[in-house]
């Protein structure tokens, strides 16, 4: 078994990133099925311990990202590593296209209204980043934002983004959000493949459409403008983690220890009863014998 150590995922701040001498696989942590499903299990069970005493405590929040190329596993991820987690506790954003609402305000403002309060895990299935991203493939869709046109300078205007992202996570940190952000890296071979079971298995028909073929014409651009953006937005306390997704059930042990290493980092307790709570604890005690 291949011991998991998240710095080899980390993207270190300013490092400059090219995704081309990234891996997207790695020798796996398990060796075989049954030993896949007992490292999740175990995973799960630390995850859910750790989120137990984050909903408990009720100071901080964790923030989860992520993004990747269409069938990169994101869907799955979120499903295997937060299987057993209580929903009360934990919530998944799913970031489609803007809507006409969220064209009339920042592109901060949607995802912000989404941010998860304290005591909770919020995931977001894709995010903010997309701003960064699709919109820097295709830059024709900045039109549709109804921004100032002197705003809109090729030169600065990915830059300035960047810095808004950063900053946002640099406020969330201060008032107890911490935020984990990963980039499940899938090669071109094995999206194809994916894409072709798709076609195969009736009850994944749905998720295909021929938008997602043409986004392929676009893959070196996509490679660019990720490599761009993990470049300048890993920060000390909002770190971007590249995880090699051709296996997806590795890249589920990566992410899922990863989780559970930043909750642990919290040192988080249950509450404490102050001495008139314990009081009023062994009042209701004497009420139960009683009654």
């Amino acid at each position: 078994m291949r011991k998991i150590d998240p710095e080899d995922f980390r993207v270190k701040p300013d490092k400059k990133v090219d995704l081309d001498k990234w891996p997207t696989m790695v020798k796996p942590a398990y060796h075989s099925r049954e030993e896949y499903e007992a490292l999740l299990a175990e995973h799960t069970s630390r995850l859910i311990a750790q989120q137990t005493l984050l909903y408990a405590s009720g100071s901080y929040a964790l923030l989860v990202i992520f993004q990747g190329m269409d069938a990169a596993g994101k869907d799955s991820a979120i499903k295997h590593v937060m299987s057993g987690v209580n929903p009360q506790g934990c919530e998944v954003v799913s970031f489609k296209q803007p809507s006409s609402d969220d064209l009339q305000h920042d592109f901060l403002w949607r995802a912000v209204r989404k941010l998860p309060e304290r005591g909770r895990i919020g995931i977001f299935n894709r995010s903010y980043y997309e701003e960064v991203l699709v919109v820097r493939v295709h830059p024709e869709l900045l039109h549709s934002e109804r921004l100032p046109k002197e705003l809109i300078d090729a030169k600065t205007i990915w830059r300035d983004r960047y810095r808004s992202m950063v900053n946002l996570e640099d406020h969330l940190y201060r008032n107890g959000t911490r935020t984990i952000k990963f980039f499940l890296h899938l090669s071109k071979e094995e999206q194809r493949n994916r894409l072709l079971k798709r076609i195969d298995s009736p009850e994944k028909n749905w998720k295909l459409s021929l938008a997602d073929i043409q986004e392929r014409k676009y893959w070196k651009q996509y490679m660019r403008a990720y490599g761009a953006c993990l470049s300048d937005t890993s920060t000390r306390t909002a770190p971007w983690y590249v995880v090699p997704a051709d296996d997806k059930q590795n890249a589920q042990l990566i992410v899922s220890r990863i989780i559970v290493d930043e909750l642990k980092e919290l040192k988080l307790e249950y509450p404490k009863p102050s001495p008139k709570r314990l009081r009023e604890l062994q009042q209701i005690r004497k009420l139960l014998t009683k009654s």
